[in-house]
């Protein structure tokens, strides 16, 4: 039977702490999973729900973007996938009377965690001017409000359009449409906070900002190379693929500040012996400090090309560009340099070496542990210039695989969300809609922020997410925020952005990935794109959680013709009422998905095109692939500071909260705890379970403290701490950023520690 949310926040300031574990998922896992279901769903409808997860005639899992083979399980889902769809499918319901009962001073004083936990909002909400606490509102009047607003703006840039990667793709390119019909290319999406460092490296460099992998590519290669990711926590799916991978003879070799549980040992629990013995998948560890990867593939690319034989040169000669410039830089990398900015051995490396050259087919896997820094796109580069050595882009078996995490986040790209649209992209929406798109580039994430911190940005309608708990420098995104006129929040459940607001605030409800989605024409289905670049058909099986709520596509449609009104040739009411007829226009302007609806239609999905993969064609300046050979970057800590990398528990989301604990790493009942290695903690002075304030320091001299962190001695490499997100999310200075992709840099936050 399902279980009453919490009425108070939990006390976190007391966590449980003890030996980390070495092995991940098993009965634990499942035991975990039908605990949670439980309490959210009932037994019942956990059982409904559950078994059409990523099921060829049931919905995509809004958690991960991990894709799935053509044959699935019975249960086709993981630990956390299953804890985000309980979370969508809870039962319980956060009505009128709530927001009546809790004002928004009340509302901001409350955890991400107990937020979440009240469950699915069943009204639109409104917070008038002047006001406490939200109250109902019809949707004529939301959207009358909203339209009041975006009409009176001086210039159509005033408004900011965000999209969270659970949007779908129908409702993503209406959502594009909208805006630039309005007039902005302001379309900040979560990408930019996290694989906008993989896009602006790939697109560079093989002329097409996604992955070149496929699974079975991943069961095929002969070494894969897991790098900045923690596949337990973020993509559990995964670890079944590379126990596939690791049955047919691969090797594995992960590189992490952190030891993590899933890649020590996976524990399948899809079968008996998975959930006794389980599978050990590493290879080779190499616990590296944080922002030294870019050090080692460096000096791994010159050892390649130092060895006789290792460099594919037909390969080289035939599709790439750019092969001297980079000889020249690596000749310059340096063993002592390399060890100081890795903290790594050379045996370490040149054992790595080894089973690199060892290998004809090679896959590079990474997440945000490569993404956010500053030097993160020359980081990932410089993994695409190891793979284009070896010839293994367009290969089967190998390629690069940027790990994505929300479920739709590439779909969305591909859709034209994008601040910085290609002119080709907007011809073609221009022909079929006949519309003139605004060709000046829009804002990113943290350019949206200073924009409402200057006050040139007034109006911020966000799609999905949790803008304020996913954004750097809290203290000043948040007082941007309550800058502007207007906020707006598409959304399934509370989170920390309903209570930070502009002068007037809603909140629209929207359906989930498991509810029915039933329009004029009859039922509907969305689609998604995966990792890998499969598309396929998501269809919830569950009656809405409110007759009140409103599909995302509906939500878009609804919002245009209140704001563009009788000016706009475009059918937003025919979209509204038939999602075919949004593909039908997605077929003719964005390239893969021709004929979209009948592909659509098969249970299987289809895959769309990637000239480097398919054809070894890449699509870049010089018509070739790039090798590059930037400058090597690390960073420098002064002494008596620590670099921090924020990162997720295993009871999380990305700002979705599940619980509070972290069980792979011995962490319970709480969240305020910094991992710090036993040795970097005696010459700090801090002591195992002491409560310590975390500084952090940057170049403009602004302090920023988030206070009363457990100190929990851990084995971390040296120099280097750990905490989780949103809670450290006030350490990440907003001009803090990547290198040409302005991603902010979460991973590289140097902080001092000083008593609580």
């Amino acid at each position: 039977m399902a279980t009453k949310p919490p009425t108070g926040d939990p006390v976190q300031d007391a966590p449980q702490v003890t030996p980390p574990k070495h092995a991940a998922a098993g009965l634990p896992a499942i035991g975990h999973t039908l605990r949670i279901a439980q309490e959210q769903m009932g037994l019942a409808r956990t059982a409904r729900t559950l078994l059409k997860v990523n099921q060829k005639d049931g919905f995509d899992c809004p958690g991960c973007a991990w894709p799935e083979g053509d044959k699935r399980h019975t249960a086709e889902f993981c630990e956390n996938g299953a804890k985000a769809v309980a979370e969508e499918a809870t039962l319980r319901r956060v009505t009128p009377a709530f927001f009546a009962e809790h004002p928004v001073a009340d509302l901001a004083t409350r955890s991400g965690y107990w937020l979440g936990q009240q469950g699915r909002i069943t009204r639109p909400m409104y917070l008038p001017e002047g006001g406490d606490r939200y109250e109902a509102v019809s949707w004529e009047r939301a959207f009358a409000i909203i339209a009041e607003e975006l009409t009176a703006l001086g210039s159509p840039d005033e408004a900011l359009f965000y999209t969270s990667g659970r949007t779908s793709n129908e409702a993503a390119f209406l959502f594009q449409l909208f805006a630039r019909e309005y007039g902005t290319n302001n379309l900040p999406d979560c990408s930019n906070m996290c694989h906008e460092s993989s896009g602006s490296a790939l697109t560079e460099t093989i002329g097409i900002g996604k992955g070149s992998v496929s699974l079975e590519d991943l069961h095929q290669a002969d070494l894969i190379i897991v790098a900045g990711q923690n596949p337990g926590t973020n993509h559990p799916r995964m670890l079944s693929a590379l126990e596939k991978a690791k049955t047919a003879g691969a090797k594995i070799i992960s590189v992490n500040p952190l030891p993590e549980a899933g890649m020590e040992r996976f524990k399948n629990p899809q079968t008996p012996l998975g959930m006794l013995r389980g599978t050990a998948l590493n290879d080779l560890f190499l616990q590296i400090r944080i922002g030294g990867d870019q050090a080692l593939f460096r000096l791994l690319n010159k050892l390649v090309i130092e060895t006789e034989g290792a460099v594919d040169q037909d390969f080289v000669r035939e599709h790439t560009h750019g092969y001297e410039d980079l000889a020249a830089a690596a000749k310059e990398a340096d063993w002592e340099e390399t060890l100081t900015a890795t903290g790594l051995t050379r045996p370490e490396i040149e054992r790595a070496l080894a089973m690199i050259l060892a290998s004809r087919r090679t896959i590079v896997c990474w997440a945000m542990g490569l993404t956010q820094h500053k030097h993160a796109v020359a980081t990932i580069r410089e993994v695409v210039n190891l793979l284009l050595l070896r010839g293994n882009i367009g290969r089967p078996g190998a390629g690069v695989c940027p790990v994505r995490g929300h479920s739709n986040v590439q779909g969305d790209r591909t859709m034209g969300i994008f601040e910085r649209p290609a002119p080709a992209f907007l011809d073609a929406l221009d022909r079929e809609f006949g519309i003139t798109s605004p060709r000046e580039h829009g804002y990113d994430v943290v350019r949206s922020i200073e924009a409402m911190r200057d006050g040139t940005a007034k109006v911020l309608f966000a799609m999905g997410g949790n803008f304020v708990g996913a954004t750097p420098d809290t203290e000043v995104t948040e007082a941007a925020i309550r800058r502007t006129r207007l906020t707006v929040h598409v959304s399934t459940k509370l989170n920390r952005s309903h209570a930070v607001t502009g002068r007037r605030a809603l909140i629209l409800p929207t359906l989930g990935r498991t509810d029915k989605d039933v329009q004029a024409s009859g039922r509907q289905f969305v689609t998604v794109e995966d990792s890998m670049g499969m598309v396929h058909a998501s269809r919830g099986n569950l009656a809405p959680a409110s007759p009140h709520l409103l599909s995302e596509p509906a939500i878009v449609a609804r919002l245009a013709r209140a704001v563009l009104g009788i000016a706009s040739a475009t059918p937003w009411e025919e979209f509204e009422r038939d999602y075919s007829t949004v593909r039908d226009r997605i077929s003719r302007v964005v390239p893969g998905f021709e004929d979209f609806n009948a592909r659509a239609a098969r249970p299987e999905g289809f895959r769309l095109p990637h000239a480097p993969r398919d054809e070894r064609r890449f699509p870049t300046k010089t018509g070739k692939a790039n090798f590059t050979a930037a400058p090597v970057e690390y960073p420098r800590v002064p002494p008596g500071r620590l670099l921090l990398q924020t990162l997720r528990s295993h009871d999380q989301y990305n700002t979705t909260i599940y619980g509070l604990d972290d069980r792979y790493r011995g962490i319970t009942g709480g969240r305020r705890v910094v991992l710090v290695n036993p040795e970097d903690a005696a010459e700090l002075g801090l002591a195992d379970g002491s409560y310590t304030d975390l500084v952090g320091e940057w170049k403009d001299g602004v302090e920023r403290r988030a206070p009363g962190f457990r100190v929990v001695h851990y084995p971390t490499a040296r120099g280097c701490a750990a905490a989780y997100y949103p809670e450290t999310n006030v350490l990440v200075p907003l001009d803090s950023t990547a290198d040409t992709s302005n991603t902010p840099a979460s991973k590289s936050v140097v902080v001092r520690f000083e008593p609580a």
